[in-house]
């Protein structure tokens, strides 16, 4: 199976390190959340996963896609193409996404995730700067268009990527259930708090 998966080679430290996990969990039951937060030997994979969730939501990718219909009909698309445009968005995540995954194993997951938010806060900053002059030049708005499609293939290839594997590749067998629950957990309340702050905060 191994083969099959990774290709022909030599995977036997891999799978003696797999045979090595299976002995050590072996009769274990898996572990709650609540002994996710009681054992302090995963505490910082807990906290690692905690901040990279954090900054995915912080980041304010679902507040680009909140506000991606009013810089489009802005910048003069017309309102029955904006769909496909939305659409034209979520396309792209979906491939750079898709990327990711052949890219994670190669360039490694600090550098996908430094890289990536460093490009998604200077398309915010230019963002910012372009919707404040999206009235001075007719051209402005479709630079705000383009800053858009580049955060979303930031978000895309970076954290979106790799956040989803994560709590697989930092916790053993018996605390993955645990770690995706308080990952999901994690993220829709952060996405709930940020939803109902965010329209003050404008």
């Amino acid at each position: 199976a191994v083969k099959q998966l990774w290709g022909d080679g030599d995977h036997m430290a891999e799978i003696d390190d797999m045979m090595a996990e299976q002995e050590a969990i072996r009769g274990e039951k898996a572990k709650s959340v609540c002994d996710l937060f009681r054992d302090k030997a995963v505490r910082w994979q807990l906290i690692t996963l905690f901040l990279v969730a954090s900054c995915m939501q912080l980041i304010g990718v679902n507040v680009v896609y909140f506000y991606a219909y009013s810089v489009f009909i802005k910048a003069g698309i017309p309102p029955a193409q904006t769909h496909y445009v939305s659409l034209g968005v979520g396309i792209t995540e979906i491939l750079t996404t898709v990327l990711c995954g052949f890219l994670i194993e190669r360039a490694g997951r600090k550098t996908l995730l430094w890289k990536s938010y460093t490009v998604m806060a200077l398309a915010l900053g230019l963002l910012t700067v372009t919707l404040s002059l999206q009235d001075s030049f007719s051209w402005i708005p479709y630079c705000s268009v383009a800053l858009i499609f580049i955060f979303i293939m930031s978000f895309g290839i970076g954290p979106a990527g790799v956040l989803c594997p994560l709590p697989t590749e930092i916790f053993i067998q018996s605390y993955r259930p645990a770690a995706y629950v308080f990952n999901g957990a994690t993220n829709w309340i952060q996405l709930f708090i940020l939803g109902l702050l965010f329209p003050f905060i404008v």
